[in-house]
């Protein structure tokens, strides 16, 4: 059996031309790979066999295509994009703003950077680094910084100006992955970026004002205008590339000039006229594309090229179909490697109960749900522990019915929603910054034979977390029924 080696290429903003996506889909099949993946910050991922990677880099370098073998040290720039004019209109915030800082970006960041409009909620606002978020003043962005590895995030005490996107980032990644600064407070890090470099700023007065989450039907023809727009998705979050490459021909011939990815690792093609709409219903079914999936199937964030997180999710989904479970206004992470990060207003993460070096054993799964269930918190309370697989589904209908019961109270303290936490208040709570494993004072470490009742000022210094082995004086003390991630 060959070796298989796999492929990242970052699109930009999540937004790719057809004849740039053309010639990457025309590279990959020229090496064999027959389907690709979309991650959730607009990669474009594939594998290869080991034997044909030679061929592939060469042909990649030939077409100055940039790429990452088996690494992830570029994470991209996810912008809002895809949600412009399909499901919003910005009040100055348009696709020519979108590009002015996307072309400003001269360096590729190794950082993550998000750039979202703050009237949205189809894309997240806090999973990167550097979170850009239009404010009511036209060209003018609030800035939320969360240095790397960390849960801290500040609000930057500056709107920045548009043209200046690209340049405040680059000055904050030189200072925030030097590791001479680690550990610099908001005040120093702020004072060392001014003293160094010159912005058009607006002071930022307050905090930004998001919405709240609603995820939009995001799949099949929908009219916007005169025109419409074609959301694809699928299940195995596998595109065969013939199909793409139908649809790249497509946007060529009917003057479509841009291909949108989604955080959902969906496409969405924008600008379809009507008397083009029979062509695109040929090319679905010359394919055998589905659209119009349920909802709450859409409603999913796995790792990505995992295998096991989207048949977890199939696992649940008919669970959820079988008993009719109301899944409106929430969506779902899976998090089944350590220090992985996903989006989701309730988050699934699977953890062994045994570890013998790399070898991990008996898996069991821990739920979370957000504060306010808004995805876009980065605060998680803890609602069941150590389930087994069979007892997931359950417990999650019985969270998504106290989500749609809490809807009746408005603005329900998100601790209520939880009966296991109520009495978190008594109890001290440590946790890992880098797995966010919780030790719990009332629960004790039966793998590291430490009773329950036992502090965590009590145990000793060679402690080390269960799940990634991160040291105890790493641990974070959490406020009350608090959870970070």
């Amino acid at each position: 059996m060959h070796d298989i080696q796999t492929i990242k290429i970052n699109l930009p903003g999540g937004i790719v031309s057809p004849g740039s996506l053309r010639e990457i889909l025309t590279v990959a099949h020229n090496a064999k790979v027959r389907h690709v993946h979309f991650g959730s910050r607009g990669q474009l991922i594939f594998r290869v066999n080991g034997e044909k990677v030679r061929f592939l880099e060469r042909d990649l370098k030939i077409k100055q295509i940039r790429y990452e073998l088996n690494a992830d040290q570029y994470p991209n720039i996810v912008t809002s994009y895809c949600a412009e004019e399909v499901f919003r209109t910005g009040l100055w915030l348009h696709e020519s703003e979108y590009h002015t800082v996307l072309d400003g970006f001269d360096y590729v960041p190794k950082l993550k950077i998000n750039i979202s409009d703050a009237n949205q909620s189809f894309t997240p606002f806090f999973t990167g680094n550097l979170n850009f978020i239009a404010s009511p003043e036209p060209h003018f962005w609030y800035l939320y910084v969360r240095p790397k590895q960390s849960n801290a995030l500040f609000r930057w005490r500056d709107l920045i100006y548009t043209n200046d996107v690209a340049r405040i980032a680059y000055a904050l990644e030189q200072v925030l992955l030097d590791p001479q600064s680690t550990g610099q407070s908001e005040a120093e890090l702020y004072r060392e970026i001014s003293r160094n470099n010159s912005f058009i700023t607006q002071p930022a007065v307050q905090e930004v004002e998001l919405p709240d989450f609603t995820l939009p039907y995001y799949e099949g023809f929908n009219r916007y205008g005169q025109r419409s727009w074609l959301g694809l998705y699928r299940r195995d979050e596998q595109f065969p590339i013939p199909f793409l490459l139908d649809v790249c021909e497509l946007c060529l011939e009917t003057r479509v000039g841009e291909i949108c990815t989604t955080p959902w690792k969906s496409l969405i093609v924008k600008g379809i006229e009507e008397k083009d709409r029979p062509e695109w219903s040929r090319i679905l079914s010359r394919h055998n594309i589905n659209v119009r999936h349920a909802a709450n199937e859409l409603a999913w964030q796995t790792e990505d090229h995992n295998a096991e997180g989207v048949d977890l999710k199939k696992y649940i989904l008919r669970y959820f179909e079988k008993h009719d479970t109301r899944t409106f206004g929430l969506c779902f992470g899976v998090q089944t490697r350590d220090k992985s990060e996903v989006f989701g207003s309730i988050l699934i993460r699977k953890r062994p109960t045994v570890k013998l070096g790399k070898l991990e054993l008996l898996p069991v799964y821990d739920l979370y749900f957000t504060e306010n269930y808004n995805p876009n918190s980065r605060r998680y309370f803890p609602y069941e522990k150590g389930l087994m697989k069979n007892h997931l589904p359950n417990q999650l209908d019985r969270l998504c019915r106290k989500f749609n019961a809490s809807r009746q109270t408005p603005k329900a303290a998100p601790i209520q929603a939880a009966e296991k936490t109520a009495d978190c208040a008594q109890h001290e709570q440590y946790q890992c910054p880098h797995c966010f494993t919780i030790y719990d004072e009332r629960y004790g470490d039966e793998r590291a034979e430490i009773a329950p009742g036992q502090s965590f000022a009590s145990l000793p210094d060679e402690y080390l977390c269960p799940t990634c082995d991160a040291a105890k004086s790493e641990f974070v003390k959490q406020e009350t029924g608090e959870v970070m991630a």
